[in-house]
């Protein structure tokens, strides 16, 4: 295992040959709405195959569709399902403030934080979410990412390694938005960063939880 403990996620990346070129033509190619996001899904899910098997590299740069997919939906839908409390709270604010249910967003009113604030706990939450599903859909493609007794049970397994993953996911997810500041393109390299260091944090989760089964791998 070459993730022995969550702080080497942040260095994992770095091991690999040709991490920079991987990364960057990765980057480049997640600047494609959907295909794009998809294909970085499936990079994110190769480069978690590598690191639970040992391997000391990230996955070529490419359009991993297939591999992707999967994982890509079951992130959406879990965001989605998340956001919906705080659209409707956004909605409620701007009605109750009199901006009308067409615009249903105003910063001064308290519906509206407490959608905000629904926004950042979702997020965390999410977060806290994201190794057990990348394991379960690993295991057991869309359906194991959907079976949300199974992910919460996988979640609950160890609660002290899965708000520890958590935290470092949270953090990937600061650096890959980081990107946004530096004249946006910095994206094209901390995106795939991020996804490489949430990549090693679901290998060290998987192998960190108690008496689990042995993964197989898709097909």
């Amino acid at each position: 295992m070459t993730v022995n403990s969550l702080g080497e996620s942040f260095a994992y990346p770095f091991r690999s040959p040709g991490w920079a070129g991987k990364m960057l033509l990765q980057g480049l190619i997640a600047l494609i709405p959907i295909i794009g996001w998809i294909a970085m899904t499936g990079w994110l899910m190769l480069a978690y195959e590598n690191a639970r098997a040992g391997r000391r590299e990230l996955p070529p740069a490419g359009f991993h569709l297939g591999r992707g997919i999967e994982i890509f939906l079951v992130f959406f839908i879990y965001g989605f399902v998340l956001s919906i409390p705080a659209l409707i709270l956004y909605t409620a604010g701007g009605i109750a403030s009199g901006t009308g249910s067409t615009h249903g967003f105003n910063a001064g009113s308290p519906l509206t934080s407490l959608g905000f604030l629904w926004s950042f706990l979702a997020g965390l939450f999410l977060n806290f979410l994201v190794p057990s599903l990348m394991v379960n859909t690993y295991r057991r493609g869309f359906a194991g990412g959907m079976d949300v007794a199974r992910v919460w049970r996988l979640a609950r397994a160890n609660l002290t390694n899965s708000v520890s993953a958590g935290v470092i996911v949270w953090v990937a997810s600061i650096i890959g938005t980081f990107g946004l500041a530096l004249c946006f393109f910095g994206i094209i390299f901390t995106v795939p960063y991020q996804n490489a260091i949430q990549a090693a944090v679901a290998a060290w989760f998987e192998q960190a939880q108690p008496a689990q089964p042995t993964a197989v791998a898709p097909a």
